[in-house]
């Protein structure tokens, strides 16, 4: 059988395997039953000797509809992955309308933007950093909106071109180049970029994983009102060295519905400007968040959050599968086969769990609960 087709890397979870393939960067998550069958088919000297073996359990043409439900499930898993093609662009200076400058510790980038609409894109995030102009900045970016498509430049390189429409991936593209500036590291160093929110209790961290309005970000900014410490907001980024979460400065990023709810609880909340981005989006405010005594933490659990009016609080244990089908869609997670392995390696460690809540004070002394239990275990 074409064995050219069989996974990279396979790592058990409970009841659930997941398979890593190579060819396409993908990850799939399947019971142990058709794990089985999967391996038998990939054993097989050929089709014919796959469906007879298998026959004894079924007719002949239920062995041949499972055998060409596993080829074409093999054949969906190794699509080619490609890398965006990034043309050879030349950098257009003349749209260098907006000069923005943002000191991160005595590394100091410079941003040009085209507009006060592409300004919005970024800037409101850094705003805390932003300072009055110096002579020598360690990074150059350019972005600009041109003939309906967002240009990332970084000193002077094209790092991205996309549609205005999905300005998210520029965002995250600059979001990686930004902490590979600050922490002196290149984009091949890091296992991936998570969506999700980290925070920090001075000694390891967790991961705040959902769904857009599930409240992730309120979390973590009602976590850092009681003590904790932000390490990064929408965009965690693991490094494959020390397979840590690294600090991302971006401020917290919070949705008009949470204002009420955060303005009693957040210092100086209530005078943060709003920020109008589009209609998708609504109001925003930006919550600076003082960085945490290290640039990267440890992290020991992932949890899938959930946002729920009048609820209690609960803390229940979830599988990989649910964990990995929030995070994989939006996130971008390295190609390299160290890295899928590391990412394996490492989701094996961690404890996961689905966190109800809408009470601040019970949500605050169940986190600070466990953080307790994950640091005894260390």
């Amino acid at each position: 059988m074409n064995t050219n087709l069989a996974p990279t890397y396979k790592k058990l979870f409970g009841e659930n395997w997941i398979l890593w393939f190579a060819a396409s960067n993908s990850y799939s998550i399947i019971e142990s039953e058709l794990k089985l069958l999967l391996e038998s088919y990939l054993k097989s000297s050929s089709n014919a000797d796959f469906i007879k073996t298998i026959s004894n359990d079924n007719n002949v043409s239920e062995s041949e509809r499972i055998s060409e439900t596993l080829f074409n499930y093999l054949k969906d898993c190794n699509h080619p992955y490609t890398s965006p093609k990034i043309d050879s662009i030349a950098l257009d200076t003349s749209q260098r309308h907006i000069s923005k400058q943002y000191d991160f510790n005595g590394k100091t980038i410079q941003i040009y933007y085209d507009s006060e609409l592409v300004l919005k894109t970024v800037h409101p995030a850094l705003s805390h950093y932003c300072v009055e102009s110096k002579n020598n900045s360690s990074a150059t970016f350019d972005i600009y909106l041109k003939n309906d498509d967002l240009y990332l430049f970084k000193d002077q390189k094209l790092i991205s071109q996309v549609s205005k429409h999905k300005y998210h991936l520029m965002q995250g593209k600059f979001i990686m180049q930004l902490l590979c500036t600050l922490h002196n590291k290149d984009e091949n160093d890091w296992i991936g970029t998570f969506h999700g929110s980290t925070i920090t209790d001075g000694h390891s961290s967790i991961l705040f994983v959902g769904n857009s309005g599930k409240g992730k970000s309120t979390l973590c900014a009602l976590l850092t009102a009681n003590g904790f410490d932000l390490l990064a907001d929408d965009v965690s980024p693991m490094l494959s060295e020390d397979q840590d979460i690294y600090y991302n400065p971006s401020a917290i990023s919070i949705k008009q519905g949470a204002f009420n709810l955060l303005e009693p609880l957040v210092p100086s909340f209530k005078d943060l400007p709003i920020v109008k981005f589009n209609k998708t989006k609504g109001n925003l405010k930006y919550i600076p968040c003082i960085k945490p005594k290290r640039d990267h933490y440890p992290c020991r659990s992932i949890i899938l959050v959930n946002y729920t009016p009048n609820s209690d609080t609960t803390l229940e244990r979830i599988s990989v599968k649910t964990i990995l089908e929030t995070i994989i869609p939006d996130s971008w997670l390295s190609p390299n086969p160290l890295h899928a392995k590391q990412f394996l390696d490492w989701l094996a460690t961690l404890e996961m769990y689905q966190l109800t809540y809408s009470d601040t004070q019970s949500v605050t002394d169940e986190i600070s609960k466990l953080f307790k239990q994950l640091n005894k275990k260390v």
